[in-house]
């Protein structure tokens, strides 16, 4: 193509592209280009995004071909493309698949017909050791316990296999879902719920069975979850965050199928019942009593026959649970998650392991077709009071954004954003337990974390629910799987770090639709000049690429702000534990 001054994209040699923000074709552009490319970074007016190996190969895996992500960049770039990107995306997509897992005659083997790539490969020590015998020129073969770190090596060297070789049947299980729930409302699928559950099963084909599904939370990952539970007709492992979260997939499978409630059990700290669709934490799977034992709960992976394991939230996926799911890629495999972006790199052991991405659909498409609410989000920079900014420069590097995070100005932005929602529902959210006490008592407002009981928690949500009350404060055991549909403003005060997967699970607690079509408001409330300030930018970066913007206001413009009211890491012994800590120690949820 020729220079095109008013497309949005410069598409560079290292395989960085630049997106202008302000250009009229910037929404087009972004969409198109999504799904083969990562944002890095989202500043003001220019957005940085880049081709890499993962994005290209989870793009291939869903269908999408070289040729029609170089003729998006082409489309879309205001230069010719450098002589090197359609070559290096091609030689990119077409890793993937050079290598297959098949099975012949009930025997797995590696299979590639380009003999000397095989031979390359062959001679790895990461991957030779996982290698059975040679089986003529272009095939070995491969022990059945072998077949996940098998894959796990291969993606390490560059090329990806392509898994054909299928999967255990499993226990049958009858079960369908109702057109009229056990509570009496109509119940139909979602035709982007039914579309994500197609995919993942492919008719039965071996290319279906495992996979992730990628949507906006609020918007239904667990109908999908039932949805791929009613086509497969098969026992059912469901693995998830919290007892909550447990609680929420059990009332949910009695709800919308026809299974008698004594077939589904809940295996977590409380009880430990396996039924044919069985409900587990992470946290209790994981559970061991110490360090140089084992994972005495690793057993409920063989104590039936599974047919399909769901694995909730999976961008939380604990990594000793990558170890079992290596050992049984037999079994079909779901992901579920609102972002791939894993805090400790793990995305490419996902993509093995559990499945590419198969689905997934941009949030904001979804907003505008009314599924999830459309949500403001504002970023409101407030200053150190003088009394604590020496504190802040004399302070160690941790300490400085625990400082930081703890401001007191935001205690008074608080104020003035529960003035502004008299009728609001409204969830103050952050990380250090200290902060979240003192907003608590100063607006008088129930806290629940970590700490809350299980039958205060629901009784407390279910207030919440009701109206009964229309606020609370929470710890990061507000960051998942919360049903609090009538939510509509979150407050967060604090974070965890420069967390993605937390700004994008944080925002989801508001997104469920409203009755009366309100939007949502997403405030975060960050100390200038500080280190907050520049994690800041890097948490705001998945709901970027979803096309969310944020809104940047000084404290001072939002205390003088004329808008009517109603507008339709932490220290150790005192900051709330992620899940994936939490997962190797407790035993408890």
């Amino acid at each position: 193509m020729s220079y095109d001054p008013t497309n949005p994209l410069i598409v560079q040699s290292d395989r960085t592209i630049l997106v202008e923000v302000d250009n009229e074709k910037y929404q087009a552009a972004r969409d198109a280009l999504a799904p083969f490319a990562e944002l890095e970074k989202s500043p003001e007016h220019i957005h940085t995004y880049r081709l890499t190996d993962l994005s290209l190969w989870n793009a291939a895996a869903a269908g999408m071909t070289a040729q029609e992500m170089i003729e998006v960049l082409d489309q879309n770039s205001k230069f010719p493309l450098p002589a090197n990107i359609g070559a290096d995306i091609e030689d990119r997509v077409s890793r993937y698949g050079r290598l297959q897992l098949v099975r012949v005659n009930k025997q797995l083997r590696l299979i590639c017909p380009d003999r000397p790539l095989l031979e390359e490969l062959s001679r790895q020590k990461t991957v030779s050791k996982y290698l059975g015998e040679p089986l003529g020129e272009a095939a070995y073969v491969v022990n059945e316990a072998h077949r996940g770190v098998l894959k796990q090596s291969l993606i390490g060297c560059g090329y990806p296999a392509e898994d054909l070789a299928g999967y255990a049947e499993g226990t049958n299980l009858k079960i369908a879902a109702r057109e009229i729930t056990r509570a009496g409302v109509p119940f139909n699928v979602r035709d982007y719920q039914q579309d994500a559950a197609d995919v993942f099963h492919a008719g039965g084909d071996v290319r279906g069975g495992s996979g992730v599904i990628v949507l906006p939370c609020g918007a239904g990952k667990t109908i999908v979850g039932i949805a791929a539970i009613t086509r497969l007709q098969k026992s059912t492992l469901v693995l998830t965050t919290s007892i909550t979260s447990v609680k929420q997939w059990y009332r949910e499978i009695i709800d919308k199928t026809d299974i008698e409630p004594d077939a589904v059990g809940e295996f977590t700290g409380e009880e430990k019942k396996v039924r044919p669709i069985t409900i587990a934490t992470y946290q209790i799977v994981t559970y061991r009593p110490n360090k140089d034992e084992d994972f005495p709960h690793f057993s409920i992976f063989g104590e039936r026959d599974w047919g399909l394991i769901i694995y909730d939230e999976v961008h939380l996926l604990p990594a000793p649970v990558f170890r079992v799911t290596a050992d049984i890629q037999a079994r079909r495999r779901l992901g579920l998650t609102a972002t791939l972006v894993r805090e400790d790199g793990r995305e490419s052991d996902v993509f093995t392991l559990i499945g590419p991405k198969k689905y997934d659909v941009p949030w904001r498409a979804l907003e505008q077709k009314g599924w999830i609410a459309e949500a403001n989000c504002t970023e409101i920079r407030c200053s150190l009071p003088e009394q604590n900014r020496m504190e802040y420069a004399v302070a160690p590097w941790r300490q400085k954004f625990r400082l930081a995070s703890e401001n007191p100005v935001k205690a008074d932005l608080c104020e003035e954003i529960i003035e502004r929602y008299p009728n609001a529902r409204i969830l103050l959210i952050g990380q250090y337990l200290q902060q979240l006490r003192d907003l608590a008592k100063r607006f008088d407002i129930p806290l629940i974390t970590g700490q809350t009981s299980q039958s205060d928690r629901e009784a407390l949500y279910e207030q919440f629910r009701s109206g009964r009350i229309k606020q609370l404060v929470l710890s990061k055991v507000g960051n998942f799987a919360l049903d609090l549909p009538d939510a509509n403003v979150l407050v967060q005060v604090s974070g965890t770090f420069g967390s993605r997967q937390e700004e994008a699970q944080r925002l989801g607690r508001i997104l469920r639709p409203k009755a009366d079509r309100q939007s949502a408001h997403f405030y975060t409330l960050v100390t200038r000049d500080t280190k907050e300030l520049d994690f800041a930018h890097h948490r705001q970066l998945f709901l970027t690429e979803q096309g969310y913007s944020y809104e940047i206001l000084d404290e001072t413009n939002f205390f003088d702000d004329e808008e009517e009211n109603g507008d339709d890491q932490e220290n150790s012994s005192d900051a709330e534990d992620s899940v994936d800590s939490v997962a190797s120690t407790s035993g408890k949820n």
